[in-house]
């Protein structure tokens, strides 16, 4: 092959004539079958090392027990749930397909949203690095799922968070607090990217677990889509953007594979280091790469590195390849083969180019001064192979190494303790009937850190930069407009109830779809697909690993009622810390469901809050005595147990509809979902939002019914949402309510400063607002 080129002329290392350590060469490892090798410090299981052993016909070189120990760790091979998650795919329709232009498998999956314009999205899970390292953890989680989304083709535009720390006054808490949300702020603000949305969620189940998800969407054109493949031999590989440093070797892909156990060895490999500033200069010459036409595939690099893009582009195109591995370019010249293999540096990219293009390439990555090698070629030979300074130290199959992991069918049971749990009902709690006690109760729960107001934490976050939001946080879903000309957009929502998941997984899931779906739909949105980050425990607990496999059953089926797809999605196992079987051991489990949804005319989107007195406040749906997994339980009673509000997909799907068409006739101006804290915590979120106070009466929803005022307020119900609606819409809004037989009761109407809860209490706006910022700025600020 050509002598390989930077874009700014000959690539430049340490020592191009001799390697900086004894290189373990497929010959040796051919002539030395014998030799002790430290797999299980690699994370490997003996019977894992005996496959690889098997596969090669040998035991594998130093480098090849570098790849194959982080692409068959959990994190990256799946090896503990995509027996499962095999579902997905076997429950989706053709009908759900209509819209589907990339589905599971790829970087991230791909939707048409019409006119010719596609939208990417996807969330993952930076957990475990966010843990050790807090800001870094978290700003490279960020940059990790951006690049997923460049390297689809398209242009990110906005990023949304989804974080559960331990408990509030835990001594811990404020390290990993303060580390996650500088780490997603400033790696977001950098980019450009507005963070419209997201979850942040105290409990002491996250202690020493805290989870750190973030999703990213981006629009392209049909045309304009890539994948991850090599294909054509003599297509040369090229590797730019940020040089390879020892920076998270074996990170996301090792920590992420373990658990945090005290009693045992524990990997703690550095965590990455980003840099936003080069990650922005990486777009904007990523999307003038491909508006030149000159990438045949392309492949971001995260968890497992270099070995992750060259075995996958290989194994996606059925082809081969054959890379010089010395022609990366370092940031430190010590590294060995296995570390420059494994190194998880950020801001890295690998592209399959045309050898008549290359040129051209090299000009576009030049003139934005990113630095570039080509680093060897596509073969037709079906191998991956692998020279250092001459020596031949990889030669497999990249089947095997990408795609060819173990698949694990993990025993799994039904907790010991499931049954106890359930009984414990939150229903058979005491409930006060006293007003001023229902007050009382009322103003706690508000103050509540996971009901209190996120501004502390939100307002760190540019939430309107590149001038396309429409809506964001503190709305039900972050709202993008995707072309300026029509005013078509896309909305977005995340949710999870950990507490709900804890007390029946299978239905914990179904709710956090029918959270982020009827999120979508309040704004106007009409719900389209779904991508999913699973956080659960260690898949050789059988407890942990049944609440797995049961919640991705309960979403697989509640996608199919709904007639929304998964497009992708992200597991991350592991977040247990202590004995096994105990019902403390690990985190809860917690299923994150993104839904998108799409309006013709952002301008028609409907917020969550009332902007005019006057205005008629319905309430849709049932309310039922299901207080059980509810915020009320847990802040009043610090209680869980019971069985969660029941999931009614079928009522949620009426209940959209009537949303959507409500918002694009102009029958509502605003609308709010009903879930975490019930009734009341939406009056209040629906009175902060814009200042307009409302006055509330129950009667008639407790006679319709049949429950107390306490239960009124703060039962968790599902499919449910409050509408504002004008006098002279009233009729025609009923009427369509009633033609679809949904449920509605008239409970008040906007008016004034202050919510007046008939009966129970009168708060001033200014008093609500105060009561809800000041937790979490008392703690963090």
């Amino acid at each position: 092959m050509s002598e390989p080129t930077s874009a700014h002329g000959p690539a430049v290392h340490p020592d191009t004539t001799a390697p900086r350590e004894d290189i373990d060469t497929v010959e040796d490892a051919q002539s030395t079958p014998d030799r002790p090798q430290p797999f299980a410090e690699l994370g490997l299981k003996d019977d894992e090392y005996a496959r690889i052993r098997e596969i090669l016909g040998r035991r594998p070189t130093n480098a090849e027990l570098a790849m194959y120990s982080v692409m068959w760790s959990e994190h990256c091979s799946y090896k503990s749930s995509k027996k499962h998650l095999a579902v997905f795919g076997e429950t989706t329709t053709e009908a759900m397909r209509e819209h589907l232009l990339v589905g599971i498998g790829e970087n991230a999956g791909v939707v048409d949203i019409g006119d010719g314009w596609a939208v990417t999205f996807k969330v993952e899970s930076h957990n475990h690095p966010s843990y050790v390292e807090p800001h870094q953890g978290a700003a490279t989680g960020v940059g990790g799922i951006v690049r997923d989304i460049i390297a689809m083709g398209a242009r990110p535009v906005a990023v949304m968070d989804q974080l559960r720390f331990g408990a509030i006054d835990a001594p811990d808490t404020a390290r990993v607090v303060h580390g996650v949300v500088s780490g997603v702020g400033s790696y977001g603000n950098s980019l450009g990217l507005p963070n419209i949305g997201g979850e942040t969620v105290f409990d002491r189940a996250y202690q020493t677990n805290p989870l750190v998800n973030a999703l990213c969407v981006g629009v392209l054109r049909h045309e304009d889509i890539h994948l991850a493949s090599a294909t054509g031999a003599g297509n040369r590989i090229v590797l730019f953007g940020a040089r390879t440093g020892g920076d998270g070797i074996g990170g996301a892909s090792i920590l992420a594979s373990e658990t945090f156990d005290e009693g045992g060895p524990v990997k703690r490999p550095s965590v990455q280091v980003g840099d936003p500033f080069m990650e922005k200069v990486l777009i904007e010459c990523c999307l003038d790469l491909y508006a030149a036409g000159v990438v045949e595939g392309i492949q971001d690099l995260g968890a497992a590195g270099i070995s992750c893009a060259t075995s996958e582009l290989a194994s996606n195109g059925g082809s081969g390849m054959h890379v010089h591995l010395e022609e990366v370019l370092l940031r430190d010249p010590t590294l060995t083969a296995g570390e420059i293999l494994m190194s998880e540096s950020q801001e890295r990219m690998m592209a399959v180019v045309r050898p008549e293009r290359l040129e051209e390439f090299l000009a576009i990555t030049g003139r934005w001064d990113v630095e570039t090698a080509v680093i060897g070629e596509v073969t037709g030979d079906g191998r991956l192979t692998i020279d250092h300074f001459g020596s031949r130290i990889v030669d497999v199959d990249p089947v095997t190494v990408a795609h060819g992991g173990p698949t694990y069918d993990r025993p799994y049971a039904r907790p010991a303790w499931q049954d106890a749990l359930q009984a414990d009902r939150a229903e058979d709690l005491p409930r006060p009937t006293d007003p001023a006690a229902i007050a009382a109760q009322v103003r706690t729960l508000l103050a509540s850190p996971n009901l209190a107001s996120t501004r502390w934490i939100t307002d760190q976050y540019d939430r309107y930069v590149g001038g396309n939001t429409a809506l964001s946080m503190p709305d039900d879903a972050g709202i993008l407009r995707v072309d300026e000309a029509t005013g078509r957009g896309v909305a977005l929502a995340t949710d999870a109830n950990g507490r709900y998941t804890k007390l029946d997984p299978r239905t914990g899931a179904r709710l956090a779809l029918a959270e982020a779906y009827r999120n979508v739909a309040t704004t106007g949105a009409v719900p389209l697909a779904v991508t999913d980050c699973l956080n659960f425990g260690s898949p050789e607990d059988p407890g942990p690993m049944w609440q797995l496999v049961e919640a991705i059953g309960g979403l697989a089926e509640g996608c199919r009622e709904l007639g929304v797809p998964v497009t992708g999605g992200n597991v991350s196992l592991y977040n247990s810390t202590g004995e096994p079987g105990r019902i403390d051991s690990a985190i809860h489990p917690t299923p994150v469901v993104g839904v998108l949804g799409v309006l013709d005319d952002v301008a028609r989107r409907t917020p969550s809050g009332w902007q005019e007195e006057g205005q008629a406040i319905f309430l849709l749906g049932t309310t039922r005595e299901e207080l059980s997994g509810s915020a009320w339980a847990d802040v009043i009673h610090d209680h869980l147990g019971g069985l969660p509000p029941r999931d009614d997909l079928p009522a949620e799907k009426v209940l959209a509809e009537i949303l959507v068409a409500a918002s694009r006739d102009g029958m509502v101006d605003a609308a709010h979902d009903l879930s975490e804290g019930g009734l009341v915590q939406a009056l209040v979120e629906s009175v902060c939002r814009f200042g307009v106070g409302a006055r509330i009466v129950l009667d008639d929803l407790l006679a319709r019914d049949g429950v107390d005022v306490l239960t009124a307020l703060v039962a968790e119900s599902s499919a449910r949402a409050i509408v504002a609606v004008p006098r002279t819409e009233e009729v025609r809004f009923t009427d369509m309510c009633t033609a679809r037989a949904f449920p509605l009761v008239r409970i008040g109407v906007t008016t004034g400063d202050a919510l007046e809860l008939q009966g129970v209490d009168t708060i001033a706006v200014g008093d609500l607002r105060a009561l809800r910022e000041e937790t979490l700025r008392r703690r963090f600020g």
